[in-house]
């Protein structure tokens, strides 16, 4: 087995643990790079040690993740003039983390692999709790062999891994699994504010919908630890990344000639609650301007 280190780039709210749980299960020294010095102290204990630059990093690492918060984060990093297309060697492997649009990871998939590496589109789903506690679900689109290659080192972050097809395929479900998680908190954000309207409380709809036809991730989650005690902190998955993403959900829909009006929905929702002010709050803020506590 291999014991060439590993590299990751971006260490924020998602990658800093996903990056500890790297550290302590590969069995493999990790390189972190990262534009804030913060993570770097969070990270020491496990031996995770910083590169000076994306070629510093490249150089003897065999594997490196992206964590970054949008496509054109991972453009910048990998088409720069110094970046990880420029510095990529013949049989490492680069493997994105993120949610980026499904064209970035097909071309991404086809320029690494001009110069013999090899590219993951890996997107990871659940919540901040879930990379803490290495629980996360991830989507892989690669070819069978780099899926094969990659996916113990996931399984140091993830209990759920699919392989979904090749390159592009794991950002598709992705955003597609966003899709419909925020037309979901849409829904219930509209069935809250309707029966609070009415005069019933909030805390017995979201139960009893617990109970029924309409229970969900996104019920338990989203409903009863956001929205019904009004918690919408900064840095967690802000309504900005979340419009980015049905932003991204909505260009495939264009491309494929469907009209996904729910997306639409989604959107407008999620529009007004940043013109509210709430683009760094945690997205299910959507639901004051749903129920009209806020204006947009």
């Amino acid at each position: 087995m291999t014991t060439a280190p590993l590299g990751f780039i971006g260490l924020g709210v998602m990658g800093l643990p996903m990056c500890r749980h790297l550290a302590q299960k590969s069995g493999r020294p990790v390189v972190g790079l990262d534009v804030s010095d913060a993570p770097f102290a969070a990270l020491a204990p496990a031996g995770v040690t910083r590169a000076s630059s994306v070629r510093d990093l490249a150089t003897g690492t065999d594997v490196i993740f992206l964590a970054l918060p949008s496509g054109d984060h991972v453009s910048a990093i990998t088409d720069a003039a110094d970046g990880l297309i420029a510095c990529a060697k013949a049989g490492q492997t680069i493997v994105d983390l993120g949610t980026s649009p499904v064209a970035l990871a097909r071309r991404l998939a086809t320029e690494f692999a001009a110069g013999g590496a090899t590219f993951a589109d890996a997107p990871i789903a659940r919540t901040r709790q879930a990379a803490e506690d290495g629980a996360l679900s991830i989507m892989v689109g690669s070819d069978a062999a780099t899926f094969a290659r990659i996916k113990p080192l996931l399984a140091c972050f993830a209990s759920d891994i699919t392989h979904c097809g090749p390159a592009g395929s794991g950002q598709m479900v992705k955003i597609l699994n966003n899709m419909v998680l925020v037309e979901t908190v849409v829904a219930l954000s509209e069935a809250l504010a309707i029966a609070r309207a009415a005069g019933l409380d909030g805390d017995v709809l979201f139960n009893t919908l617990a109970k029924g036809s309409a229970d969900s991730f996104a019920l338990r989650n989203h409903g009863m630890k956001a929205i019904l005690p009004g918690t919408y902190p900064e840095r967690a998955f802000s309504t900005a990344y979340a419009l980015k993403d049905i932003g991204y959900a909505l260009a495939l829909a264009t491309e494929h000639g469907v009209h996904a009006r729910g997306a639409e929905l989604a959107r407008q929702a999620l529009t007004n609650a940043i013109t509210a002010g709430d683009a760094d709050k945690y997205w299910p803020v959507i639901a004051e301007t749903i129920a009209h506590k806020k204006k947009p």
